[in-house]
């Protein structure tokens, strides 16, 4: 199952990535006012979604401490969209 993830970008520069629905609610009820959408991608896992973030921002390899959890899928947590 994937799940979709949004990028804004606040007016301060500032960036917020987090999925998109209502599990993103909360990440989302945070931002200003004026904050812009600026990409949206599917992901499968956190791991997944962070390496693909890491290549649009151009940032390298990303890694994580935590590989058993964040490479196991949004459908193994249980999550739904």
């Amino acid at each position: 199952m994937s799940m979709k993830h949004e990028l804004w970008l606040e007016p301060d520069g500032c960036q917020t990535f987090c999925l998109a629905g209502i599990h993103g609610d909360d990440a989302r009820s945070l931002l200003s006012p004026n904050s812009q959408l600026i990409w949206t991608v599917e992901a499968d896992s956190y791991f997944e979604a962070m390496t693909k973030y890491y290549s649009f921002m151009e940032w390298g390899e990303y890694r994580t401490d935590f590989p058993e959890h964040d490479q196991m899928s949004y459908a193994e947590h249980g999550w739904d969209e």
